[in-house]
């Protein structure tokens, strides 16, 4: 079956005919691909069509696509059951290994996606502080929680809807929502709003708005009037986490926050999340304390088997490393086309995005101005050459540790074709 029928027969069934609203092409324009196998740094279409994935499945394939050590902990795990309803080993075994190497973890739980990890931290902090009130930055997208969904990024961004139907003012109103970068701003909220605010949620890399990172100062500032006003301070790290570093952003900015969310990397492609933080604050979690938090499926041993195989392969070959050097390849071949173009490339470790604006590029405010026309002919003029990019000018490309010299020199070469046939030469 072809994209085009089997897109028209998903349409019939599946609202839009996906399944996450980015997938659909409707920034880009055209239809999206129906993938039929993946492996290594690739993708194999239904109708035979090769592909280099800049995607990763949107960060979690950060060793490619069905990678051994990742198939074969699954392999093994499956054959003692898919799901228990127990407590079992493979959980501690995650809970220690996130610990002992994100910074403000002392104690973890275990969910089913990001979006579960960040709704959990706002409970918690609410919980915690007794406080109602919830500080976003614009463009920051932590999943589609009621009170986050506000000027989020990502799939709202690309649909052209800052905010979504099914939110109630009353709600909504109890969340604010400020430009990231913007210090000024940022202590102006907490003199109005401080003594209320149980959290401060933010992405300490951006990276649903194209990709961004943090002026000097910010989340030192930032850490310093949230341990002022005793307002929990929330990282989303569900991109960054074991991606960009180790111990994830916070270790790479040396900013401890009270509570973290994850999810991606430490599934090993399997759906996973995580919340986790001071003990004092996981410790109001039932059934110890008053918050409650929940899943049949927290935890599964699946998962948490690819998940673990995956981050122990990571340790164990020390992949940021190279990681970092396939980036910096990348970036150096195409510095030199880009130059004097209205064009900004931003790249940190294995995460990289290229706006079609002159920049600087610091917040939403700024990333809207690049040109999402240009990004949508070049982003089809890459796929008709074999290479896959996030279909919205508002995603972040991904690289991988199967991503090999051969295939980043490919990509390069298309990519300044590509510039040329957008931008001309």
């Amino acid at each position: 079956m072809s994209n085009e029928e089997l897109f028209n027969k998903a349409k019939k069934f599946i609202p839009g005919g996906v399944n996450s609203p980015v997938r659909a092409f409707r920034a880009v324009g055209g239809q999206p691909f129906f993938t039929q196998k993946a492996y290594g740094c690739r993708l194999l279409t239904v109708e035979g069509q090769e592909l280099i994935d800049y995607v990763c499945t949107w960060g979690p394939a950060i060793l490619g696509h069905s990678p051994k050590v990742v198939l074969d902990a699954v392999t093994t795990a499956i054959h003692n059951g898919l799901s228990f309803g127990t407590p079992h080993p493979a959980e501690v075994q995650m809970a220690e290994i996130l610990c002992q190497n994100v910074p403000s973890l002392e104690k973890v739980r275990l969910v089913n996606s990001g979006t579960e990890a960040t709704m959990s931290c706002i409970r918690l902090a609410r919980g915690f502080t007794n406080r109602p009130r919830i500080l976003k930055f614009n463009g920051c997208y932590h999943g589609h929680v009621d009170s986050l969904l506000i000027k989020a990024g990502s799939g709202p961004l690309t649909l052209g809807q800052p905010d979504s139907g099914g939110i109630p003012h009353e709600l909504a109103s109890l969340t604010s929502s400020i430009p990231f970068n913007d210090i000024s701003a940022l202590r102006t909220y907490f003199e109005h709003y401080g003594s209320q605010t149980a959290a401060v949620i933010l992405e300490p890399i951006p990276a649903n708005a194209g990709l961004y990172l943090p002026t000097n100062d910010f989340l030192h500032e930032l850490r310093s009037l949230c341990s002022s006003y005793n307002t929990i301070l929330i990282f989303d790290e569900v991109m960054t986490g074991f991606r960009v570093h180790p111990g994830g952003a916070q270790a790479l900015y040396q900013i401890t926050p009270d509570l973290t969310a994850l999810g991606k990397v430490i599934g090993g492609g399997l759906p996973v999340g995580a919340f986790g933080g001071r003990a004092e604050i996981m410790d109001r979690l039932a059934p110890d304390g008053d918050v409650y938090q929940a899943g049949t499926l927290s935890g599964n041993p699946i998962t948490l088997a690819a998940g673990i195989a995956q981050l122990n392969e990571l340790f164990k070959t020390n992949s940021w490393d190279y990681l970092e050097s396939i980036g910096a390849q990348l970036e150096e071949s195409l510095r030199p086309y880009i130059k004097n173009k209205p064009v900004t490339f931003h790249r940190i470790g294995s995460m990289f995005c290229l706006y079609f604006h002159p920049g600087p590029i610091h917040n939403l405010e700024t990333a809207r101005q690049a040109n999402s026309q240009f990004y949508a002919h070049f982003f089809h003029s890459c796929l008709q050459q074999g290479v896959y990019l996030p279909p919205s000018q508002f995603e972040t490309c991904f690289l991988s540790t199967a991503h090999d010299v051969d295939a980043i020199e490919k990509t390069s070469r298309i990519f300044v074709k590509a510039l040329k046939e957008t931008l001309g030469s």
